[in-house]
């Protein structure tokens, strides 16, 4: 009997099948923009590795092949939210006496994008009640945000004033975008900018 003759060979766990439609540059974002619909709808407790796949059109080993664990492929799709890469630049650089103004208005913009909001609402709900979910956002959070912020401070304390500038815009979100207390959640949003950017720049800066 030839080999495989009753059927195809077991698959290596990491080495999907190169079928039509699973490889190529194409692959990895139709993962991830299948990845942030599905925490986004489903939470992450509810999201599985398989079903990201299935969403995506493509093999679960596939999945595996380009982010490894679930732990990643949900990191990778709080960054695809942010897009930190793209525009923290823009919000560090400028004059100094600005930044609070800057990171205020980045923040709230990027949670009154409905194509943004949503997966982030299901990250803050994850990381409430998932241990695993918060272990993401709080090294996502702390390395890829308020690292790079802190390293651009030209102050004492770096860090714990990053920090203090992080926990007023979270609990800002907290309230206004999955609490909505009212009156905070029907505020325009440049209202808001304008009452908190002062409070960011005193965080940020030692003015």
């Amino acid at each position: 009997m030839t080999p495989g003759a009753d059927g195809p060979s077991p698959r290596r766990r990491g080495r999907p099948s190169r079928t039509a439609g699973t490889t190529g540059p194409d692959a990895r974002t139709r993962i991830l923009e299948a990845a942030r619909t599905e925490f986004a709808e489903r939470g992450y407790d509810k999201t599985s590795v398989r079903g990201i796949a299935r969403a995506a059109g493509v093999d679960a080993a596939l999945v595996h092949h380009y982010f490894g664990t679930k732990d990643e492929v949900f990191a990778a799709a709080i960054e695809l939210s942010f897009e930190p890469a793209l525009v923290l630049p823009q919000v560090l650089g400028g004059p100094a006496d600005g930044l609070g103004e800057r990171l205020a208005r980045y923040f709230i913009g990027v949670w009154e994008n409905p194509v943004s909001r949503a997966p982030l609402l299901a990250v803050l709900r994850s990381a409430l009640t998932h241990e695993a979910a918060a272990k993401v956002l709080r090294g996502f959070v702390l390395r890829r945000l308020l690292e790079r912020i802190a390293a651009e401070l030209d102050v004492p304390d770096p860090t714990f004033r990053a920090e203090l500038a992080a926990s007023h815009m979270i609990g800002i979100a907290m309230l206004r975008y999955v609490i909505r207390a009212e009156p905070l959640a029907s505020t325009d949003p440049e209202k808001i900018i304008g009452m908190v950017a002062p409070t960011l720049q005193r965080y940020l800066s030692d003015g």
